[in-house]
């Protein structure tokens, strides 16, 4: 299944996962700290629907922001 919304091209990005540890200053310790930053992916809610596309009924990889959106026309 494809990765990207064939509507508005939505797919995929990246970010980090990151760890922190201690007490924070509002708490009384001496702030938290970084201690582990690894990547991570970040994927759109695709689904697939079966929708008129130039006259016909064609299944799409849509996300559902474009859903909620109305701009798919469900078969």
């Amino acid at each position: 299944m494809s990765t990207i919304c064939q509507i508005c091209g939505k797919g995929t990005t990246t970010g980090s996962r990151i760890v922190r540890h201690g007490l924070s200053k509002k708490q009384g310790g001496i702030g938290l700290h970084t201690t582990g930053v690894t990547k991570r992916t970040f994927k759109a809610n695709l689904q697939k629907v079966r929708a008129h596309v130039g006259g016909g009924v064609k299944t799409l990889t849509v996300c559902t922001a474009c859903l909620k959106a109305g701009k798919v026309t469900k078969a």
